[in-house]
């Protein structure tokens, strides 16, 4: 008569193991699919936040932060979406709220000071760095220290903080490029120019620094065109430039001859250069 119960327990306990048996492959489950999900959220934050369209990131972070409000790398990569997205006031607000966090490192503290910047809160963005200690030594940091030092026409500083900051990166191209302008605007212009090629050596398809080396040459009344690499219609408007250049400083003659030498180079019609001769040629005959 025992024998019944017995099975019945038996079975019971069967049943019971089998379902905590269950339970826990439905658990083990359970943490696996969040472990994709996690791993999945984060791959397609990086490819936002490198291949995506800026925009599309912004929309993405936003949703992404609506249902994790307090997700401070959403936060980040919110506010590293607002920049490349142009849209700095945002950007710094979204970063200012980082930098408020128990979480905030001192490169959050650099992306605020960044944004400002772009924002042209130049102030704000002196003021965020001059709370990150001196220890704190990165490019992007000492890239920033600069811009502001120039900012303040605090040379000195400038020059320092970019020399820093060229030995930080292997890629500065930008940098120096910036702190080649900065020598152009305080008419170091051999200085510039030697910067500008600088800049040319790491990047040399870098037009900003080759259009800035022609006007730091410009300057010196060097019209001639640097031995640098240059497409057709780069050598175009690069002898456009010098054009301007040389009529601002009084050289017509020369002007005239580098807007046409500008049109003749260019592989399309170059309506602004052809404007500009037209224009210097009716002032000539008028005069």
């Amino acid at each position: 008569m025992r024998h019944p119960r017995m099975m019945i327990l038996c079975f019971g306990g069967v049943l019971a193991l089998t379902a905590c048996e269950q339970t826990a492959r439905d658990a083990d489950v359970d943490r696996t699919l969040a472990a994709v999900n996690v791993i999945d959220e984060s791959n397609l934050s990086d490819i936002m936040l490198s291949a995506g369209d800026p925009n599309e990131a912004v929309a993405y972070f936003r949703r992404t932060l609506a249902e994790n409000p307090d997700n401070i790398d959403t936060m980040r990569g919110l506010g590293k979406s607002l920049v490349r997205a142009g849209k700095a006031r945002e950007a710094a607000s979204v970063w200012a709220k980082v930098v408020d966090s128990d979480a905030a490192t001192n490169d959050d503290r650099v992306a605020l000071a960044d944004a400002f910047i772009r924002a042209g809160d130049w102030a704000k963005a002196e003021t965020v760095l001059d709370k990150i200690p001196p220890t704190f030594e990165t490019y992007k940091r000492y890239r920033l220290e600069a811009m502001v030092a120039d900012s303040n026409e605090e040379w000195d500083k400038a020059d320092s903080f970019y020399e820093t900051a060229v030995g930080l990166t292997t890629q500065p191209a930008g940098v120096l490029n910036n702190w080649g302008y900065s020598k152009l605007t305080r008419g170091k212009f051999a200085a510039a120019e030697k910067l500008f090629f600088d800049a040319l050596t790491y990047d040399p398809a870098l037009f900003t620094a080759k259009n800035n080396l022609v006007l730091a040459r410009a300057a010196q009344r060097k019209y001639d065109m640097p031995p640098i690499r240059m497409t057709q219609v780069e050598r175009a408007q690069l002898l456009h430039t010098a054009a301007l250049s040389a009529i601002k400083q009084g050289d017509v003659s020369m002007g005239k001859t580098l807007l046409q030498q500008a049109i003749d180079t260019h592989p399309q019609y170059f309506e602004s250069a052809v404007r500009a001769l037209a224009a210097l040629e009716n002032n000539v005959s008028g005069g």
